[in-house]
């Protein structure tokens, strides 16, 4: 049996795992990488790359129709399916990871791959098709940053109809006549929006409002784009069972009040942990469960396992999860070294943007985009809050981007700090408004500063200004 030895392995080679590898790498650490699927991972082949793309033609044939003059006249039926399935394989390189496997050679990163299990402490056991074990034993650490997988929930007759998950729906190479969607996420609204706009009829169903956390009125504009789209949606719904017809395919979704038919069916009703198969019983813990952690992303009880990204639960997004594995990178550099670890809030070496500013932008049609507490969270949380809405449809920017410009913004702040604790921004093109209230956030710029930071005239940002005038200039 093949063995060899590094200073960090890391389970999982998506670009959690890339980042976790890449600053030990810097730090000075030896690092192997061990993957079973694609290098590059979920992100970079089913989820968030090639599902902008889905979104991206829809989005701008919504964009044209709206500022008079760029089309000679309103667009009708969906749009180029096929040059919209053409770009998404050039994104995602036709499932073809070669690209990345390069980064990680140019990167100094170890590639083993094949299925990796904690086998003992600080050692994994890489399973790899037609040849023996290969075993990896960490001198400092192991990190799984394996990710999630979409959750099937136990609804009769669900698993027995092939049902599609984020992966099938952004990997597909036809489009349904029909398609019905469980959830009311993000993955839900993304996927309702681009496949009614590639003409295939979309049936939403979820048990509560859709975009579940985040400000009510984010939920309710998209409910209403999509109804605006076509797209049947119902809230509240209680489904029975499911059901395919072995001679047609179709599916049936059974629900307390009626049936619906479809020719596919979308699960997107969360995410659960990839963590069942790696071994976590050999670190005294519970095969398939989220991992707790401390802000180094160190398991709680443990001076050598790591988990960062998903399988922590901490916040389910790519970028947050990059975020972590910077940090996670450098401490395991720093505490293999014998060098200062700085673990205090906002230090080099802990994720405190996980707690209070976890930014995030729902690609639908008005877009969302949303940073910090909500102003329920904040209320809940016991800060003494002021909420400030703002119709962006009477910002200049707004009238000269489009004819009839819907969007609203909500301010969240905490009124005995004097700094802003949320934000939350829909309609189009607000995704890129979203960084300027990240870094309010996480500086704590006081409201009397932010006077000083003149948006430009005229565009979106503007909101700024509306925000502070509403709630008034200090004394």
């Amino acid at each position: 049996m093949e063995s060899a030895e590094y200073d960090l392995i890391v389970i999982g080679a998506g670009p959690v795992g890339e980042n976790v590898a890449d600053r030990a790498v810097q730090g000075g650490l030896t690092v192997a990488i061990v993957e079973s699927e694609l290098v590059g991972g979920e992100c970079s082949y089913w989820a968030c790359m090639p599902s902008k793309v889905l979104l991206r033609a829809g989005a701008a044939r919504a964009d044209a129709a709206d500022a008079p003059g760029a089309l000679s006249a309103a667009p009708s039926g969906p749009v180029d399916v096929a040059a919209v399935l053409r770009r998404r394989d050039e994104i995602v390189h036709d499932w073809n990871d070669s690209g990345q496997v390069e980064w990680l050679d140019g990167a100094g990163i170890a590639l083993v791959r094949g299925h990796g299990r904690l086998s003992a402490p600080r050692e994994v056991t890489v399973r790899q098709d037609g040849t023996d074990a290969v075993v990896l034993r960490a001198r400092q650490a192991v990190a799984v940053c394996t990710g999630s997988a979409a959750v099937l929930p136990d609804i009769a007759g669900l698993a027995d109809c092939a049902p599609w998950t984020s992966r099938e729906a952004t990997g597909a190479h036809r489009v349904p006549d029909s398609l019905v969607i469980l959830g009311g996420g993000v993955v839900a609204c993304e996927m309702a929006t681009a496949y009614a706009s590639f003409g295939c009829h979309v049936t939403v169903l979820a048990r509560s409002g859709l975009l579940g956390g985040m400000e009510p009125f984010a939920g309710e504009a998209v409910a209403t784009a999509l109804r605006a789209a076509d797209v049947e949606v119902r809230t509240g719904a209680e489904i029975q069972a499911v059901s395919r017809d072995a001679a047609t395919g179709a599916v049936t979704v059974t629900l307390a009040d009626g049936e619906i038919t479809a020719s596919e069916i979308l699960v997107a009703t969360g995410r659960v942990p990839r963590t069942g198969d790696v071994g976590l019983e050999t670190a005294g813990l519970t095969p398939g469960s989220w991992l707790d952690v401390d802000d180094t992303m160190r398991v709680h009880g443990s001076d050598w396992l790591y988990a960062v990204g998903d399988v922590n639960h901490r916040a389910l997004l790519t970028h947050q999860g990059k975020y972590q594995a910077r940090a996670a990178g450098d401490v395991i550099a720093a505490r293999a070294q014998g060098a200062a670890v700085d673990d205090q809030p906002w230090g080099t070496h802990v994720a405190t943007a996980d707690h209070v500013a976890v930014p995030q932008v729902v690609f639908t049609s008005p877009e969302v985009a949303a940073v910090g507490m909500t102003a329920a969270q904040a209320q809940k949380a016991g800060l003494a809050v002021r909420v400030v809405d703002y119709d962006l449809a009477n910002i200049a920017g707004a009238s000269t981007r489009a004819a009839h410009y819907r969007g609203q913004a909500r301010a969240v702040v905490d009124i005995d700090r004097d700094v802003l604790v949320g934000a939350t921004f829909v309609g189009a093109d607000t995704a890129e408004l979203l960084q300027a209230a990240t870094i309010a956030i996480v500086g704590e710029v006081p409201l009397a500063r932010l006077w000083h930071a003149v948006p430009a005239y005229p565009t979106l940002s503007e909101v700024w200004l509306r925000w502070l005038e509403a709630i008034g200039r200090p004394v």
